[in-house]
């Protein structure tokens, strides 16, 4: 066992305690990882905000990158100080999710019984979205991590574990965006920035970014928007539709997790156009559609989780992206925090004021 630093959840709605916790070295499959940068997700927010339930304590955290300190047994094509990408996706191979290339569908949950993470007094320590990394140190599956080049910084680097590829990969993936198509991308916050970025790399012939902050609006076009509309002028898609030429958009991207946004997001829609839905909504929160209507113009929708990636397959195309300066990673940084700032980390997020804050570790 190892003992660590790390931000523990006790109650849904109350700060974090920075506080000691134990993790336990590394068994069959599994790597443990030296933390030197996490973001400060949406997600981790409204786990610790108690919007999908879970276990408590806990160690949130999944958006992470850092170095490998220890291999367990049966872990090939890694070793001791490589750097590393750390993330939620944890996939065992061979489940039909896995087998079709899908790793974010796996259907194989880690085993029952405790995880790595604990107590001082050896009570119980949930290890967060199986990743745990507003730590110093994580023991996670081999599975969810991939090798990082030594020449991008960790804290850039950290994006690229949720943010970047909800984002970008919900447009390349989830959508398969065809070029010269058009999107609107509701939500010009971190997610919604990676998917104008995919967009973007993908060819879309018009951007559409739909967000109730003007400064929002403004970084939009900074990652490749070519329009911004204000969302609170009653019917914004009125206007996308008049950007597109009175058809709608051929995609539209929900990166909120807002019921009434997604309750109106189809009226952006072109004929057989598609919705992709990314923003996470409280759990249970409803929404009501006329299903003659999606029918009738030959529309779509569909889930993205994750970007539906493949780490080993999207990790180095988004690095050479952000090599050839076609992504920007550094500009998605707002603020670097320590972890004894955790707190006041996610209060910027939570008021608006953050693309992605960053907790580095010395």
């Amino acid at each position: 066992m190892t003992r660590i630093r790390a931000a523990i959840c006790e109650a849904f709605g109350e700060p974090l305690r920075i506080g000691e916790a134990e993790l336990a070295a590394p068994g069959p499959g599994e790597v443990e990882v030296k933390i030197d940068a996490c973001a400060v997700c949406h997600s981790d927010i409204s786990y610790a905000e108690g919007a999908w339930g879970g276990a408590l304590p806990a160690v949130y955290g999944h958006e992470a990158a850092g170095r490998i300190t220890a291999l367990g047994e049966g872990v090939r094509g890694y070793a001791e100080g490589d750097a590393v990408l750390v993330t939620l996706i944890r996939s065992c191979g061979h489940c039909p999710g896995c087998a079709e290339a899908h790793p974010v569908r796996c259907e194989t949950r880690r085993a029952p019984g405790p995880g790595p993470l604990s107590l001082p007094d050896g009570g119980a320590l949930e290890q967060g979205l199986d990743t745990g990394a507003f730590a110093e140190r994580v023991v996670v599956d081999a599975s969810q991590i991939v090798g990082l080049p030594d020449d991008i910084a960790m804290d850039a680097a950290s994006l690229l574990a949720c943010g970047v590829i909800t984002g970008v990969g919900a447009v390349t993936n989830s959508a398969a965006m065809k070029p010269g198509k058009s999107a609107v991308v509701i939500g010009a916050g971190g997610v919604g920035l990676n998917a104008i970025q995919g967009a973007a790399l993908c060819g879309a012939s018009q951007i559409v970014a739909v967000d109730l902050s003007e400064e929002r609006l403004k970084a939009a076009r900074e990652f490749g928007a070519t329009h911004g509309v204000l969302a609170d002028t009653g019917a914004p898609w009125k206007e996308v539709r008049a950007i597109t030429g009175g058809r709608g958009a051929d995609y539209a991207f929900v990166t909120v997790g807002v019921p009434v946004v997604y309750a109106e997001a189809p009226r952006y829609l072109a004929p057989g156009g598609m919705l992709v839905m990314v923003g996470m909504t409280p759990a249970g929160a409803k929404v009501e559609y006329d299903p003659s209507i999606v029918a009738a113009l030959s529309q779509s929708m569909v889930g993205s989780k994750m970007g539906d990636t493949v780490l080993a397959r999207d990790i180095p195309w988004l690095i050479e992206m952000y090599r050839q300066g076609r992504l920007k990673l550094d500009e998605l940084i707002s603020r670097r925090y320590r972890l004894e700032e955790i707190n006041e980390a996610i209060a910027e997020v939570n008021a608006g004021h953050a693309r992605r804050n960053v907790i580095v570790f010395d």
